[in-house]
C-alpha cells in the first residue's frame, strides 16, 4: 500500500458556486452517447465517464457540505446494479444527523430506433432505509429504464455537522473511470493533515487561495484553501481472494483534522501523541479503569491454580478457563461494554470484556500481561503516523513469560493458547503497557496452516478401492477443521455429512482424535471404499488422488495486482499415497512430474510419483513460506497455483493388459 502524507496545512472550507470544476447536468456528449466499450479495459461493462465532488464549511451554520455528481456509461445488463444507488446517512442521536437533498437523476438510453431518450429520477422512488445500526441510515433510489448502452446520472447535496469529519473521496471503485475530480475548500482555521492512498498518482494537484471567503459571523472573516485533486484513465479496483480491507489499497484521499483555531484565537490541538492516548486509556473507565479491578478475579482463579507454580501452565490454565466461562456476543471493541465484573458474573460480553478481564485475570496471578489494541483485517489497517483511536476495533491480551510473550484471544474456545484468530492478524496493534510508554508489535501468526495426508490403497480387479485415508491437521488448518465438526452435534454427523458430499466414495469406518485438545494434531482415519472402474470400459480403472480437497480453480486471476496477497500465514500441505493395483493391469497415464519453486525461497510446488512393481508411490507436496506476497511475486504466485490446478486435474489411469 502506498500512503503519501501532504505536509502542508490547510482546512475546513469555504465555497463559491462560480468556482466549481463541477461539470453540466443531463448534457451528455456525442463521444459519450457513442462510446461502445472502454478500450483502456475491453472487459468492463460499464465507465464512470466523469465524476465530481466538492465539500466546504458553509458559512451561515457551519455545516460541512458535501456536493456529488456522477455519470456512469452502462455498456450491457452484466451492470445494471450501478443503477440501484445507496447513499449512507450518518447520525448521533435525534438532534445530531446529516440531511440529504437535492437529489437528482436522469438516464439516457437508446430506444427501438436507435434514437435517444431519457427518463428523470422520480422523487417518490427515493426512499430511507432504517438500518439496524444505531448511527446509519441508507438513502435508496434506483435509476429508471436501463438498457444495454445507456447513460445514467445523478446528483445530491448532504449537510453534515460532522464538522470534524472531513469527507474522503475514492478516486477509484469496481468500476473504471475516466476522469474523476475532487475539489475541498478548507478555511485557515482548520488544519488537516492530508493523505493519498493507493498506487495511483494524481493528474492534477493544485491549490490557490480565496480571501474572507469564510464568515460565520461576528465580524469573523478567514480565508480559504480551494483545492482541486484529479486522476485521468483510472482503472477500477478489483478485489481477490487473499486480502485485506480494499481501503487499504484504493487509491483515496483521506483528511484527518489536527488543530484549528476558534474565534477568538485560541489553538485546539486534536491531533494527539501516543503519550496523550495512553494516558486517556490508562484513565479510561471502560479500559484502564476496568483493569485495575484485578483484585475481583483473585478469589476466582485462586482454586484454578492451586499447586501450580510455573507460569506458563498457571497462564495456559486461566487462558483455558476463560475461553469455556465467557461467551462471546460477536461484537467487537476495545473497550469493555458491560464493566468487567459484569460481564463476568453474565458469563458474556463483547471483545473488550473478555479480554481486558482476561488481562486482570492474568495480573491477578502475578504473571505479566498487557492490553493490546488492534484493527482487524476487515477494518483496515491503523495510521502509524497519528494516534487515531477510532483506527482501532478490537483488543487482546499479551502475557509476558521469561523471554517469550503469547498473545491470546479468549472470545473463541476452539483457540489454542498463543494463536490469534485471522482477524486478527493485520499489520501492528499497539501494547498499552501500564508500567512504560505503548509500543507497536506485529501481528504476525504464530503457526502456520498445514495439513498431511496418507492414503494406502488396494484396487482388485473388479475396480473396487479399498483402504485408509489418515489426515493430520495442525496450527489454522486444525482450527478451522475443528470449527467445521463443532458445528455438527456429534462427529457422527459430521462424517455422515463428509459421507454424502463425496458420493463415489463410502466411508466404513472412522476415528477422530484431539478434537478438544488443542495443543495437539487433529488426527482423522478413515475406512473407505470407492469404486474406479470406467463405467464404460471395465477393463479401464480412474483414479485422482485428489478426492478430498482438490484445487479446481485459480485463486490468482487478475493480469496484474497491485496490492499484495495477504494469506495470513505460512501453509504447507502434504499428499502421500500408496496405491496397490491388480498385477494384470498396467499404467497407461499418470501425472507428470512437477517442480516449481517461487524467488527468495517464497515456496514450492512438488508433485512426483514412482512405480515398483503393480504399487504406485505418489506425492504431492505445496509449501507458501510467506504470510504475504508483494505485488511484484503475483505473476510467480499466480503461475505455481495455475500448476497446481493442471497437475489435480490428470487422472491415473490404469489399462487391463491384453
Amino acid at each position: 500500500m502506498r500512503k503519501v502524507l501532504i505536509t502542508f496545512a490547510i482546512i475546513a472550507m469555504a465555497y463559491f458556486a462560480s468556482a466549481q470544476q463541477d461539470f453540466s447536468f443531463a448534457k451528455p456528449g456525442t463521444e459519450e452517447f457513442n462510446l461502445k466499450r472502454y478500450d483502456k479495459d475491453t472487459s468492463a461493462n460499464a465507465v464512470v465517464l466523469r465524476e465530481f465532488g466538492t465539500a466546504y464549511l458553509s458559512s451561515s451554520d457551519s455545516e460541512l457540505i458535501f456536493e456529488y455528481h456522477v455519470r456512469t456509461k452502462i455498456f450491457n445488463s452484466k451492470e445494471f446494479r450501478q443503477g440501484n444507488i445507496e447513499i449512507p446517512i450518518y447520525k448521533k442521536d435525534a438532534n445530531s444527523f446529516e440531511k440529504l437533498s437535492n437529489i437528482k437523476g436522469i438516464t439516457f438510453y437508446p430506444d427501438e430506433q436507435g434514437l435517444i431518450r431519457s427518463s428523470e429520477l422520480d422523487p417518490k422512488q427515493i426512499f430511507t432505509e432504517k438500518k439496524a445500526y444505531k448511527n446509519v441510515d441508507v438513502t435508496k433510489f434506483a435509476m429508471p429504464n436501463l438498457r444495454d448502452g445507456c447513460i445514467i446520472e445523478y446528483s445530491y447535496r448532504l449537510q453534515s455537522p460532522f464538522v470534524f469529519n472531513f469527507r474522503k473521496w475514492e478516486f477509484q471503485s469496481d468500476l473504471p473511470k475516466i476522469y474523476s475530480e475532487y475539489s475541498p475548500r478548507i478555511p485557515a482555521v482548520y488544519n488537516y493533515n492530508i493523505s493519498i492512498r493507493g498506487p495511483l498518482k494524481l493528474s492534477k494537484n493544485t491549490g490557490s487561495v480565496e480571501k474572507d471567503c469564510y464568515s460565520p459571523g461576528g465580524g469573523f472573516k478567514a480565508d480559504c484553501s480551494k483545492m482541486i485533486y484529479a486522476m485521468e484513465d483510472i482503472p477500477a479496483f478489483k478485489e481477490e481472494d487473499y486480502m485485506t480491507a480494499a481501503s487499504n489499497f484504493k487509491s483515496a484521499m483521506y483528511f484527518e483534522l489536527s488543530d484549528y483555531t476558534s474565534y477568538n484565537g485560541v489553538k485546539t490541538k486534536l491531533t494527539k501523541e501516543w503519550k496523550d492516548v495512553d494516558h486517556e486509556l490508562k484513565t479510561h473507565e471502560a479500559f484502564g479503569a476496568q483493569l485495575k479491578k484485578k483484585d475481583f478475579f483473585k478469589d476466582k482463579i485462586s482454586p484454578l491454580l492451586s499447586g501450580q507454580k510455573d507460569e506458563l501452565d498457571k497462564a495456559k490454565l486461566i487462558y483455558k478457563y476463560w475461553q469455556n466461562w465467557f461467551k462471546w456476543n460477536s461484537n467487537y471493541g476495545e473497550y469493555s461494554n458491560d464493566g468487567l465484573k459484569k460481564a463476568f458474573e453474565t458469563h458474556t460480553g463483547n471483545v473488550g470484556d473478555i479480554n481486558l478481564s482476561l488481562v486482570a485475570a492474568m495480573n491477578a496471578a502475578d504473571l505479566d500481561a498487557e492490553p493490546v489494541i488492534l484493527s482487524t483485517r476487515s477494518n483496515g489497517t491503523v495510521n502509524p503516523l497519528f494516534p487515531v483511536l477510532s483506527d482501532f476495533n478490537y483488543s487482546i491480551c499479551k502475557v509476558n513469560i521469561g523471554d517469550k510473550s503469547y498473545l491470546l484471544d479468549a472470545t473463541d474456545p476452539l483457540l489454542p493458547f498463543g494463536l490469534l484468530p485471522m482477524r486478527c492478524i493485520n499489520d501492528k496493534g499497539r501494547v498499552m503497557s501500564f508500567s512504560k510508554p505503548s509500543y507497536w508489535i506485529d501481528l504476525k501468526a504464530s503457526q502456520k496452516e498445514s495439513k498431511t495426508i496418507n492414503l494406502n490403497l488396494t484396487i482388485n480387479e473388479s475396480g473396487k478401492a479399498e483402504g485408509t485415508i489418515v489426515i493430520y491437521s495442525s496450527g489454522y488448518e486444525a482450527y478451522n477443521k475443528r470449527n467445521k465438526i463443532r458445528r455438527f452435534n456429534s462427529t457422527e454427523e459430521y462424517v455422515e455429512d463428509l459421507d454424502e458430499r463425496m458420493p463415489k466414495i463410502k466411508i466404513m469406518k472412522s476415528e477422530i482424535l484431539n478434537l478438544d485438545t488443542l495443543d495437539r494434531s487433529l488426527s482423522e482415519t478413515y475406512t473407505i471404499e470407492m469404486d474406479v472402474a470406467d463405467k464404460q470400459d471395465r477393463s479401464t480403472l480412474i483414479f485422482n488422488p485428489f478426492f478430498l480437497d482438490r484445487v479446481t480453480e485459480n485463486p490468482f486471476k487478475l493480469a496484474e495486482r497491485t496490492y499484495p496477497v495477504d494469506m495470513g500465514a505460512p501453509s504447507e500441505t502434504r499428499i502421500m499415497m500408496t496405491l496397490s493395483f491388480p498385477e494384470k493391469f498396467e499404467v497407461i497415464s499418470k501425472i507428470d512430474p512437477v517442480g516449481l519453486a517461487l524467488p527468495d525461497k517464497g515456496g514450492k510446488f512438488i508433485a512426483q510419483v514412482s512405480a515398483e512393481g503393480n504399487t504406485l508411490l505418489f506425492m504431492n507436496h505445496t509449501q507458501l513460506n510467506k504470510s504475504i506476497y508483494s505485488a511484484e511475486e503475483y505473476p510467480y504466485l499466480k503461475e505455481l497455483f495455475n500448476k497446481i490446478v493442471q497437475s489435480q486435474q490428470i487422472d491415473l489411469v490404469f489399462k487391463k493388459k491384453i
